[in-house]
């Protein structure tokens, strides 16, 4: 079995596309094609299902997906580490967070983290609790930041930062009146329209914990994977968000949105956590976010 063939898969497994890979590999069509014939040929069985539109894995193509995925990641980290030990601190981290981190949190550490080590690169995504959790075990990434993400073995948690889940408004939004003290109950968001984050994300587990015991069911008018959506459509005034204060300390600041504390104990605890694999051994560039991150975590605390 050989190397090159490997990657071609590898690159169309990535991409769904034999021209896409093609294109990134720098290598004609034809050739990536006749890489996954002969691995084809190899294993017995077809790898991809070809279509109008690309590519897609079949199920031995997931099996051995997931293998070359690993593999080539790995390769990557044994790279980097080369390149420590030539003391030239480059390299690429692989982040996975949640959306709600882009206005305030990740940019002011990217910032903080260029400054000290430029030749580094980033891939950042953005997804559930879930989906990130699922990428730190997979090896797909080297971090994940997650909300209220669950309790794993394989899963090393290096900095936390926890506050409670406000629900966030339009200034000046009728919420504003029954609060008391800066603080609402829970059964005055019962007859609320809500925006909401899709169940796969640890905050919205916390607001479906709190409502599970109401005897109104709550009024879900967006249903979304976009905490940005949630935080812009609270900000128009046409539906109630919820997020921990610290990712919307500058809208508050500028007047653009208002922060009520929920008077409920599911809306206590909104944790963040910075975790990685267990018993995965992290690059250097990898090591030099998480020394960054934790050091934003802690000032978060302040």
């Amino acid at each position: 079995m050989e190397f090159t063939a490997l990657r071609y898969f590898h690159e169309a497994a990535r991409t769904g596309s034999i021209r896409r890979a093609s294109e990134i590999l720098h290598v004609t069509p034809s050739s990536v094609s006749r890489a996954v014939s002969a691995l084809e040929h190899e294993f017995g069985a077809p790898l991809f299902e070809r279509g109008a539109k690309g590519v897609t894995l079949t199920a031995a193509g997931t099996l051995l997906a997931r293998q070359t995925g690993s593999m080539f990641r790995n390769l990557d980290r044994v790279r980097d580490s080369i390149d420590d030990l030539r003391g030239l601190n480059r390299g690429k981290v692989i982040l996975y967070g949640a959306e709600g981190l882009v206005a305030e949190f990740l940019p002011r550490v990217i910032h903080d983290f260029r400054a000290r080590h430029p030749q580094i690169g980033f891939d950042i995504h953005f997804d559930s609790t879930d989906a990130i959790v699922a990428a730190v075990l997979d090896d797909v990434a080297d971090i994940g930041i997650t909300f209220n993400g669950p309790q794993r073995l394989d899963i090393a948690t290096l900095a936390e930062y926890t506050e409670p889940l406000c629900c966030i408004v339009q200034p000046n939004h009728p919420l504003e009146a029954r609060a008391s003290d800066g603080a609402v109950k829970l059964a005055d968001l019962v007859d609320m329209p809500l925006a909401l984050p899709e169940t796969s994300f640890g905050m919205r587990r916390m607001v479906d914990k709190a409502f599970s015991g109401a005897s109104s069911r709550p009024r879900i008018v967006i249903n979304t994977n976009s905490l940005e959506l949630t935080k812009r459509v609270a900000m128009e005034g046409d539906a109630v968000a919820f997020m921990p204060t610290f990712m919307v300390r500058d809208e508050i600041a500028a007047g653009r949105l208002s922060a009520l504390r929920v008077l409920d104990p599911a809306f206590q605890e909104a944790k963040v956590s910075l975790c990685v694999h267990r018993d995965r051994e992290l690059s250097f560039a990898a090591k030099a976010l998480v020394e960054t991150l934790s050091r934003h975590f802690r000032d978060l605390q302040m």
